[in-house]
């Protein structure tokens, strides 16, 4: 009998089943090869200080998440109403971001009202996925228009210990994380370069899902934060568990609103930090992160005083003031060194926005009484010259006609002195300050990215209103005094910076 016997008929399925088997190894093995070479050859790039922005700066590749550089966990909020508030809400990040031990994604500068909150108060506000929606949708308009300005272009974030809290800028996060191309939202050659050399053909429509929480909690990549002002107090340290806040809706507000919201104090460190369902998420993802006091209580975050965590401690101090980048001072103190030229008094007033167009009297009357008293003790160098006011008002002066500002303008007692947005030295500053590119190089990924050789030019941008923050450094180094509109966040800035001392910094 010969040793070769031939196969039964019945064998014959069984011997495909197994070839099949043995082709759908090899091909699994052959993927995991590719992905493995890909990620060895990551590791040899990173491994060289020529190349190791290619490591940092990887394009995202993955369809369902993005890429986390160098295993960066991000920090992402929703910023929204006038400047001061952003600004107030950028300090919170931070805050949160060096608790947590994240990265926070600095927002560009929004337009004034482009986005509301609503009222914590009254319990009426947007709900953080649809907060988060609107922001991601206007600064795409911001970019569309060509009208993006970081708030690391506004604010000198250079100045935070990087020990403390590192920050990445918004246009840097989406060129990695999402593959998105981000050249329009880019002032200078280092934010085109590094957008152009980065970024891959991405998806916008997912990357807008992504950072708005649209599709839930997912783990591995997005954690999206639904506690709000209605529910939640954010405080650390804590030394009990959740507590109820000591500001709750009354009884006529839940049954007019038919509400049943319930106010709780919670340890933010143990609802996202370690041990949390929130810790290993690649982004987490908050609505708003403004706060207040309110009654005696807190809006939504309550961390003023930590004694157990000097670091934090020390953070808190160094947020308490964040100056504006050096043009933005050095066009304030030019135009009161040599516009002015003389002592000068201040005078900020808010007559049109929201509750203070019905408080007028109020407002001039405390200019009134500021005047009188620099009258009482005249400045021995001044002599008999009229006092020198500078003004900044959101009232045009074509309607200053039968209003106090009116008689200031027409008595000579007095000097006022104002900027417009047409100012040559706004407009020069303004180039100035987007040529330095300071968002993107405050940005803990540039420092990084040191390997490119070629330069990629922009198209030209549109100069920015900074007329705000220049007119806030000017009255920083008023010397005759500062009088402000009672509760506008601006006149508490300016407050701010001159206890700082900001004009001789």
């Amino acid at each position: 009998m010969s040793r070769w016997r031939k196969r039964s008929p019945r064998s014959k399925p069984l011997f495909l089943l197994s070839v099949a088997v043995l082709l759908l190894f090899a091909l699994f093995l052959a993927f995991r090869l590719s992905s493995t070479s890909d990620l060895l050859g990551s590791l040899v790039a990173s491994s060289s200080p020529a190349a190791s922005s290619s490591a940092t700066l990887a394009p995202a590749r993955s369809h369902q998440c993005g890429v986390s550089p160098l295993g960066e966990r991000f920090l992402w909020y929703a910023p929204h109403s006038g400047f001061s508030n952003q600004l107030s809400e950028l300090k919170n990040a931070i805050l949160f971001a060096a608790i947590l031990n994240r990265t926070l994604i600095v927002p560009p500068v929004l337009d004034h009202h482009a986005v509301a909150l609503g009222s914590c108060p009254k319990f009426r506000v947007t709900s953080p996925t649809e907060l988060r929606t609107r922001v991601f949708d206007h600064i795409m308009d911001l970019v569309r228009d060509r009208r993006y300005v970081s708030m690391g272009d506004i604010i000198d974030l250079t100045r935070l210990p990087s020990s403390l809290v590192r920050t990445v800028d918004f246009r840097i996060f989406l060129s990695t994380w999402c593959g998105l191309n981000m050249e329009h939202a880019c002032s200078g050659n280092l934010c085109c370069t590094i957008s152009a050399d980065r970024a891959i053909t991405g998806n916008f429509d997912q990357c807008r899902s992504l950072l708005s929480g649209l599709q839930g909690k997912d783990n591995q990549c997005v954690y999206a934060v639904e506690d709000d002002c209605r529910t939640t107090v954010w405080t650390y340290l804590q030394s009990k568990g959740e507590i109820l806040d000591s500001f709750q809706p009354d009884k006529e507000l839940q049954i007019k609103k038919n509400i049943s919201y319930v106010r709780k104090r919670r340890d933010i460190s143990k609802g996202l930090g370690p041990g949390s369902e929130a810790e290993m998420s690649k982004l987490l993802a908050f609505g708003t992160l403004f706060s207040a006091p309110y009654k005696d209580s807190e809006l939504y975050i309550d961390i003023h005083d930590v004694q157990g965590d000097n670091h934090v401690q020390s953070l808190l101090k160094e947020i308490e003031y964040l100056p504006f980048t050096p043009e933005i001072m050095a066009a304030g103190k030019k135009f009161a060194l040599n516009s002015i030229k003389q002592p000068f008094m201040c005078a900020q007033l808010r007559l049109l926005d929201g509750q203070f167009k019905n408080h007028w009297k109020t407002t001039f009357s405390a200019v009134q009484q500021k005047l009188k008293s620099i009258d009482l003790k005249p400045d021995e160098n001044m002599g008999h010259d009229p006092i020198h006011i500078f003004l900044m008002t959101d009232l045009p002066t074509v309607n200053w006609t039968g209003t106090y500002l009116d008689d200031l303008a027409k008595d000579a007692s007095y000097q006022l002195h104002v900027l417009d947005e047409g100012s040559q030295l706004i407009v020069e500053a303004g180039k100035r300050l987007m040529a330095s590119e300071h968002g993107i190089r405050s940005s803990f990924l540039p420092r990084n990215y040191d390997g490119f050789n070629k330069k990629k030019g922009c198209h030209p941008v549109f100069t920015p209103d900074i007329l705000l923050y220049i007119q806030e450094s000017v009255c920083c180094c008023a010397s005759l005094g500062f009088v402000g509109t009672a509760g506008s966040t601006i006149a508490d800035n300016i407050e701010l910076m001159r206890k700082y001392n900001a004009c001789k910094s």
